[in-house]
């Protein structure tokens, strides 16, 4: 019989967090709460329906994944918060002992949902599932995730898509702003969990910056820059960071949402962010690609269909070094769910080797050389 999460009885009974370092920008260092410890700078795997697709807990966490991601609005859908609540919580219904940072479910009502109706109050939709009507208020998103029993809540905000109208980002900024303040309310006093607030703005500077000004006045443990990663230039998603970097405390984590390629991670890294999310590995993963110290792969051209070399030998992680190249195609071809799985836990793999060599790169001061180094095998590609 599988065992129960517990807390880490070594584990402090507050939220901290402890920049060991710097480089530049960049930092590196530890979150510190009753269920682990997160070393930053961290990237998390996306469990959005309480599962890293394709994976078993203890493989996400023996690839170095100090954290995982729940969502908010697929959990209130299928199983619900109430449910969960009743079967232990979240951690013990997964089997995931260790810290969880669940979204608000503010985006994925934004994006997926039907017949949504958005208000001071909240917002109104309709079920992407069966169509049931819900009403998501900034007190009902902390609820479930309190219900949950989430180590880091996000509040709930309104993510615009990017383009957009000045004005329509503003309009978005201060709404989310008046739900921080609600969110915070909800929230209440819990010192071993935390509440994040997000930057919203959209592309226009100056809106960035009283964003991150009246939240970080709030005095909340933690701040996302969110409405990022939803198609815009790297370069644009680059220049936001660097606009609200600085009225952010630097006392407290920084995470940017729904982020994304290794190429945005180290150079949002570079420029003071300590915590990331992306479905990418694992959605890449399912879809016959792997990212590597060469560069992307694509596992489904018909090149690897005879090819006994593995991804790469040099790879710590099995499902890279022990199964040939031949072998993935086919199983990609074949659409076998196999493949997926081993595609991802590749990915998830180069993730984490990944965030490691930016701590260490950042703990000895070569940050730029790391980076520098990392982009130039991309670039380069693999050997003949």
């Amino acid at each position: 019989m599988t065992a129960q999460p517990q807390l880490d009885a070594a584990a402090p009974a507050a939220f901290a967090f402890h920049v060991a370092a710097r480089d530049g920008a960049a930092r590196t260092g530890e979150i510190r709460m009753p269920r682990g410890v997160i070393r930053t700078p961290a990237f998390m795997p996306v469990g959005t329906a309480a599962t890293v697709k394709g994976m078993y807990p203890d493989q996400v966490r023996a690839l170095g994944a100090d954290v995982v991601l729940g969502n908010t609005y697929h959990l209130m859908l299928r199983p619900g918060a109430e449910r969960i609540a009743r079967l232990g919580g979240l951690h013990r219904f997964m089997n995931w002992p260790h810290p969880i940072l669940t979204d608000s479910g503010g985006f994925q009502v934004m994006s997926l949902s039907q017949l949504r109706k958005l208000g001071e109050e909240g917002v109104t939709f309709r079920s992407h599932i069966d169509g049931a009507k819900h009403v998501l208020t900034p007190e009902r998103s902390v609820e479930i995730q309190n219900l949950l029993g989430s180590d880091i809540v996000m509040q709930l905000d309104e993510c615009v898509a990017l383009p957009c109208e000045e004005k329509v980002a503003e309009k978005a900024m201060r709404l989310s702003l008046r739900w921080a303040e609600r969110c915070k309310a909800a929230f209440g006093e819990h010192p071993g969990r935390a509440l994040f607030g997000i930057v919203q703005g959209g592309e226009v500077p100056h809106l960035r910056v009283e964003s991150a000004r009246a939240l970080a006045a709030m005095d909340l443990k933690g701040y996302a820059v969110g409405g990022l990663a939803v198609g815009e230039p790297q370069d644009v998603m680059l220049a936001m960071i660097e606009t609200v970097e600085p009225h952010l405390p630097r006392e407290k984590p920084r995470y940017l949402m729904g982020v994304g390629t290794p190429d945005d991670i180290v150079k949002a890294v570079a420029r003071g962010i300590d915590m990331f999310d992306c479905v990418m590995p694992t959605r890449a993963g399912r879809h016959g690609q792997v990212f590597t110290r060469f560069g992307r792969m694509n596992l489904k051209n018909a090149k690897h269909a005879e090819d006994p070399r593995p991804i790469d030998p040099q790879s710590a992680c099995p499902a890279a070094n022990s199964w040939s190249r031949a072998y993935l195609h086919h199983l990609v071809k074949a659409e076998e769910m196999l493949g997926k799985m081993l595609l991802t836990w590749v990915n998830l793999a180069y993730y984490q080797e990944l965030m490691a060599g930016l701590r260490a790169a950042i703990a000895a001061g070569r940050l730029a050389d790391f980076i520098a180094e990392t982009q130039a095998g991309w670039q380069r590609g693999e050997p003949a």
